[in-house]
């Protein structure tokens, strides 16, 4: 192992207890203090619940742990979006399991909580995959509710979404169990199935003050909405819970009965780990996002065998195309080379360099014509990110790089086999939608920690932001010295670095979590498998293409 390997990994490790140290904090929601009076109510918290529907010896992944991360900190802050997404297996059935964390704000609903409920719905609409919600929730959060409440993809859409589900005969369970209130009450009744939990679970459209102040009537919560109204009065529950276990029980029960599922087909061999050593990511990863390394090493260590089988090796070097297996499951992978290259178009010209991470015209066409072939085969994709963006100049320009691009970009927009995007370093430009960005529907798309995602760079950012405000001042008389500039680019560097900082695509749901890499093998799998309820129903057209 030479030296820059060992710095690599001290750094990548470091990253790496960085994250774990961030999600052991978010994981305690409203702090210790709030679960505490939570288990005093008797009731488990949303990650216990979780845990105990769950089968245990199963894999799970969490989505979007990190939402809200560093917003609403004039509020007190939202720890993962208040709500707890977790996509594991019961009675070893795929599902996706929402959960409302009430010991921040009691559950109450902001602009952030209701994109992360979307985003579950989402998953389940896409996967056809089952949805469990387990409800506890004030509801909206009031000083907020210009920003949750009146749009399209607002607190409203979760219900219409509830009723499209329905239709698509998408099994939906729901279990209250807290409080569940106004218009938050339409979810779990527009569900296929609601248990309350006795004395603790409640639903009304408006809570005893309320009704108190609008016509007068006297009545406690209990009795306006609690189990026993509504699984012996009103009918409007299914099933009565004597707490939190029992109710999860009952649903695990539910889900027990549960029929098979139509398969997309996606093909999968005997599963096998990689022959070469997981681990040495860290190392292979540069601490540098400027500096160059071979992406199919990355790629030997993520793939079953380390097989890698390359489409057109010699041809578009800039990006790696080619088949391989990730824990049994085809995929092709579709992946930015960070190696500077040298390539030959013709016997009759030079050698020329490349510059690794940025997509060329052969590269973009290589990618295409890979991404069609993966479609006609019924092949999953999976993108790794570490991309600059296309390639710039007249040259470029030229020979039709904005033609290439569009082509690549039609490809990925238009394919049907299921898409998967892991973004290890650089997302920048233009280059983040051509390889499969949040925008062109990745079924998950995920980050490890040495990920950046901005239009371009910190460092070239903040020095075409520094001429703007340098002219700015001196049209205003001011005299820059290079102290004075030096103060202004870090000032600006730092302020835009900590927007490409892979936490703040995360707390903004730009990307489904941030990961470890070596449990990027586990999130591709589950991710395949929850693909496979969905059976791919239309044809892979390209529609009208410049040649």
């Amino acid at each position: 192992m030479d030296i820059n390997f060992n710095k690599n990994e001290d750094y990548n490790k470091l990253l790496i207890s960085e994250l774990k140290k961030n999600y052991a904090r978010v994981k305690l929601g409203g702090g210790e203090k709030r679960i505490a009076k939570h288990h005093s109510k008797g009731k488990m918290t949303a990650r216990e619940r979780i845990d105990y529907l769950l089968d245990n010896k199963k894999e799970s992944i969490e989505i979007a742990a990190f939402a809200g991360e560093g917003m609403y900190e004039e509020h007190g802050g939202c720890p993962s979006g208040g709500v707890v997404i977790k996509i594991g297996y019961v009675k070893g059935k795929q599902c996706i399991v929402v959960a409302n964390d009430a010991t921040v704000k009691a559950g109450a609903w902001f602009p952030i909580t209701g994109k992360k409920n979307l985003r579950a719905q989402e998953i389940s609409i896409e996967n056809k995959l089952p949805i469990i919600y387990l409800v506890d929730s004030a509801g909206v959060y009031l000083p907020m509710q210009d920003e949750i409440f009146p749009d399209k993809e607002h607190f409203g859409r979760i219900f219409r979404n509830n009723a499209i589900m329905s239709s698509m005969g998408i099994t939906q369970i729901a279990a209250v169990m807290g409080s569940c209130v106004a218009g938050g009450a339409y979810l779990p009744i527009m569900s296929d199935e609601a248990l309350i939990v006795d004395k603790t679970g409640s639903i009304f459209l408006a809570g005893s003050y309320l009704v108190k102040a609008a016509i007068g009537e006297s009545i406690d919560n209990e009795s306006l909405g609690g189990a026993t109204t509504h699984c012996e009065v009103s009918g409007v529950t299914d099933y009565k819970a004597k707490d939190d276990k029992d109710a999860l029980d009952k649903i695990k029960n539910i889900v027990d009965k549960i029929g098979d599922y139509d398969k997309a087909g996606f093909n999968r061999a005997a599963p096998k780990k990689p022959t070469e050593k997981q681990e040495d990511i860290y190392g292979i990863l540069p601490k540098s996002r400027a500096d160059q390394y071979d992406m199919r090493e990355i790629i030997k260590r993520l793939v079953d065998d380390s097989e890698f089988e390359e489409y057109k090796e010699g041809y578009g070097q800039t990006i790696l195309t080619g088949y391989a297996r990730i824990d049994g499951w085809a995929v092709g992978i579709v992946a930015n080379q960070r190696k500077i290259v040298k390539t030959t178009k013709a016997k009759t010209k030079p050698s020329e360099m490349q510059f690794g991470g940025v997509i060329y015209s052969d590269s973009a066409d290589k990618a295409t014509r890979f991404i069609a072939n993966c479609n006609q085969k019924k092949i999953p994709l999976l993108f790794l990110q570490d991309v600059t963006g296309f390639m710039v100049g007249s040259k470029s320009e030229h020979g039709g790089i904005i033609k290439d691009g569009a082509k690549m970009v039609n490809a990925v927009s238009n394919s049907v086999v299921p898409k998967f995007t892991v973004v290890i370093g650089n997302s920048y430009g233009a280059g983040n939608y051509a390889m499969c960005g949040k925008a062109y529907d990745p079924r998950l798309i995920v980050a490890w920690p040495s990920a950046e995602l901005a239009v371009m760079s910190g460092n070239s950012a903040a020095k075409v932001l520094l001429q703007i405000e340098k002219a700015s001042l001196e049209k205003q008389g001011e005299k820059i010295t290079k102290e004075k500039e030096d103060e202004l680019f870090n000032k600006i560097k730092d302020r835009y670095d900590r927007q490409v900082s892979p936490y703040y695509a995360a707390s903004r749901i730009w990307t489904d979590a941030i990961i470890d890499p070596l449990d990027t093998r586990k999130w591709i799998s589950m991710g395949i498998e929850a693909a496979n309820h969905a059976p791919i129903t239309k044809d892979f057209n390209l529609g009208i293409i410049q040649t």
